[in-house]
């Protein structure tokens, strides 16, 4: 039996040859390590771009009677991406459900370690190289203090305990609404803790230059990849090489 990150036992069995994915991040990093094991994964799994597998919807709404039907020894899942009603019902089901539970740069790479090792696989090279690239980051200039908007219509904001908000902390820029009582509160433009900095992600909502930042008219926008500053598998290695530079324009 093998413990995730919630402290579940996982009844992983001794080799693992189908496993589903509803996670991007999680996705990404099997795909990288060994291919061939996915047999799964949802309509948001966009990397590797060559990913050729059966769809089960999204994070939020996954076909459990596809899952089911694909007869995975391992569904791989993450506490904040998916929702308990879904889980349980593949537990339910008979499937070993893997849950990781990942907020800081870190613990990012100590649970996808702890993952793979689930997934009967040996620590990648890419995973050692995020650690590396990571271990040389070192934040250029004075901190700065930012709002990191990730929709609109509502307006809503990276808020407390996020990765996204660690990744940021690594990198020399502190959240405004690291200490709010939300996650990702809605928030009004025009009324916000003072910031120097306002750091605009291409997802979940695709802000560009023309939609996002005349919202902040007095304040410095920078637009970044939203799976360089949200997603935790292979990404991170990019993202320790181009954020810092993205984030000092």
């Amino acid at each position: 039996m093998i413990t995730d990150d919630e402290g579940r036992t996982v009844p992983v069995p001794g080799e693992v040859r189908r496993i589903v994915s509803l996670v991007p991040s999680l996705t990404e990093a099997v795909a990288q390590t060994q291919a061939g094991l996915l047999v799964g994964a949802t309509d948001w799994c966009t990397h590797p771009a060559d990913l050729d597998v059966p769809r089960i919807r999204g994070t939020k709404n996954p076909d459990v009677a596809a899952i089911l039907a694909l007869e995975p020894d391992l569904v791989l899942a993450n506490q904040e991406e998916n929702r308990l009603p879904d889980l349980d019902a593949l537990r339910e089901a008979g499937l070993a459900v893997y849950v990781t539970d990942i907020r800081t740069v870190e613990g990012a790479m100590s649970s996808l370690g702890r993952m793979l090792a689930a997934c009967r696989l040996d620590e990648p090279g890419w995973l050692r190289e995020a650690r590396d690239a990571w271990a040389a980051v070192t934040p250029a200039g004075p901190r700065r203090r930012a709002v990191v908007p990730i929709w609109r219509k509502p307006w809503m904001a990276v808020g407390s305990d996020t990765f996204t908000g660690a990744v940021l902390e690594r990198l020399g820029v502190d959240n405004v609404l690291a200490d709010d009582a939300e996650r990702y509160p809605k928030i009004d433009p025009a009324d916000l803790p003072a910031h120097d900095l306002v750091v605009l992600p291409d997802e979940p909502y695709l802000f560009t230059a023309s939609d996002g930042p005349e919202a902040f008219p007095d304040v410095p926008a920078v637009l970044v990849s939203g799976r360089l500053l949200t997603w935790y598998g292979p990404s991170l290695v990019e993202a320790a090489r181009v954020l810092p530079a993205a984030l000092t324009r």
